[in-house]
């Protein structure tokens, strides 16, 4: 989705948490459900993918060090084995070997691994013979490579399908889904699936806003749970990872009048082309099991994406707690000596997909008049500030503790959307209510520092222009994500806080 389909999206109401909506018996119960964890698909493809490679490489170099001796590994072997180990990567790309589905079965999958990895030697020793350098190598080593190599692909490839195995029969593989559309094309799309093996997909249930024959209270089995609007409330109580669309493409309105309620949620959103009339290229879709498919919203953060991230988190994190640690110190020195109270202040704040999380900050703030729930926003010369508070907040010192959340808690990152106070109001109204569609800022973690806070919107949010561009730039961030984005806002904050006119 393009920065101008997100404003578009902006300029009509969009699904809000207000009250906890009433969902039907049914919606209640799958939201109850327990889930399992979930792992991602296209990361365990690339485990995968690099244990083989690390495998190819270390074998060669094991029979190379049994009959050579390490005395005589060239660069020439070295070239070689990484050479082999990058193509057994490739060919196994291109025969399908890392996909899910095939990581799942026995014997058509050992077949392919044997060929794929016969084909790689044909390549390696048709490469040394027209390169006239076959002498180099070792013929004794070519063929112990070849099969110990071979001998450890099959047993790796062995222990990999009884780990995917347990995995898929526990739901780890699954990815939750909600179906929005029932009635004849709704069947269509869920018999088509049923009809796959593994299709990977855990369907929830189904959503309709229409209430008659077209919509009946079960599809294929599957029950229906409510409209799109309980749809929105289901999806922040329970885990959904995909919705999709059944409803046919002529339908234009309906869906965008759903994806005005829907595109604020953390899941991937697609659209059924199964009964479509329209035939595009077959790389323009998608594919649910080998059920063609249309990507409207894409999740901003998933797969490796997550992995690095948390990564960032983590390493960053760490090294700035370690860098900062001495101001911490002093800063609790300070604010336990300046006035009576704890330390520390714990405020709850909305995180990733709504939910409630605890923030940790430095304590600005006289105990007996402390905001917990920010429903008055702090002003200049403000008398519930004390004199440590006022520079700690001018700072932002006052907000280094969040730095537990990151490393230890996790429920923060170092970089993404500030988390709000959950009362917190612009001009006497409730953030959400200034900015429709304000909560697809939560699509992913919040953060202690942020694209809208290096661009000057930072501090006091006493009117809803300030509200509104806070809330675009975060929703720029969220669409250009990346781990250089993340490094460039990191190292830019000490820069943005030396403009202090707007904190208090």
């Amino acid at each position: 989705m393009t920065a101008y389909d997100v404003r578009d999206l902006m300029k009509t109401p969009s699904g809000q948490p207000g009250p906890a909506r009433r969902l039907s018996p049914a919606a209640e119960r799958a939201a109850a459900e327990d889930v399992t964890p979930a792992l991602s698909p296209v990361v365990l493809s690339g485990i995968v993918r690099a244990i083989e490679f690390l495998l190819v490489m270390a074998t060669g170099y094991a029979v190379h060090f049994t009959y050579l001796g390490i005395n005589d590994l060239g660069t020439g072997y070295v070239g070689g084995i990484l050479i082999v180990g990058g193509l057994t990567t490739l060919v196994f790309q291109a025969l399908g070997l890392y996909g899910i589905g095939t990581l799942r079965q026995v014997i058509p999958q050992l077949v392919r691994v044997v060929g794929g990895w016969t084909m790689v030697f044909c390549m390696a020793l048709a490469m040394l013979f027209f390169a006239k350098i076959g002498d180099a190598f070792s013929r004794v080593w070519l063929l112990g490579w070849f099969v110990g190599g071979g001998m450890c692909l099959v047993a790796a490839r062995a222990v990999v399908t009884i780990q995917v195995r347990r995995l898929a029969k526990a739901g780890r593989l699954d990815r939750r889904t909600a179906i929005v559309g029932g009635g004849e094309a709704g069947e269509t799309f869920l018999k088509a699936l049923d009809g796959e093996d593994h299709h990977g997909l855990h369907i929830c249930g189904i959503f309709d806003d229409r209430d008659d024959e077209r919509s009946p209270e079960r599809v294929a089995g599957y029950p229906k749970l409510g409209t799109v609007d309980d749809l929105v409330e289901f999806a922040r109580r329970t885990k959904v990872d995909l919705i999709v669309f059944t409803l046919p493409i002529s339908a234009e309105s309906r869906i965008l009048q759903m994806l005005r309620k829907l595109w604020v949620l953390p899941t991937d959103i697609r659209l059924s082309a199964h009964t479509s009339r329209l035939r595009l290229r077959p790389r323009a879709y998608s594919y649910l099991g080998n059920v063609p498919v249309l990507d409207v919203f894409d999740r901003p953060i998933a797969d490796w994406d997550v992995v690095a991230k948390w990564v960032f988190d983590k390493v960053v994190g760490t090294l700035l707690l370690i860098l900062v640690s001495p101001i911490l110190v002093a800063t609790a020195i300070a604010v336990k000596l300046d006035s009576p109270g704890p330390v520390f202040f714990r405020q709850r704040r909305y995180g990733f997909n709504n939910e409630l999380i605890e923030v940790f900050k430095f304590r600005s703030m006289y105990a007996d008049k402390s905001d917990a729930t920010a429903s008055k926003l702090v002003t200049k010369g403000d008398p519930r500030v004390t004199r440590v508070g006022r520079f700690i907040r001018k700072t932002s010192i006052d907000e280094l503790p969040q730095l537990f959340n990151v490393v230890f808690k996790g429920d923060l990152s170092l970089v993404g959307p500030r988390p709000h106070a959950v009362h917190a109001k612009a001009e006497s109204r409730l953030y959400d209510e200034v900015v429709d569609g304000y909560f697809a800022r939560h699509k992913v973690k919040p953060g202690i520092t942020g694209w809208a806070q290096i661009n000057g919107w930072r501090g006091e949010t006493d009117t809803e222009e300030k509200i509104q561009k806070r809330v675009e730039h975060d929703l720029f961030y969220i669409e250009n994500w990346s781990v250089l984005f993340d490094l460039y806002i990191v190292v830019a904050t000490p820069f943005a806080l030396l403009k202090t006119e707007s904190a208090y």
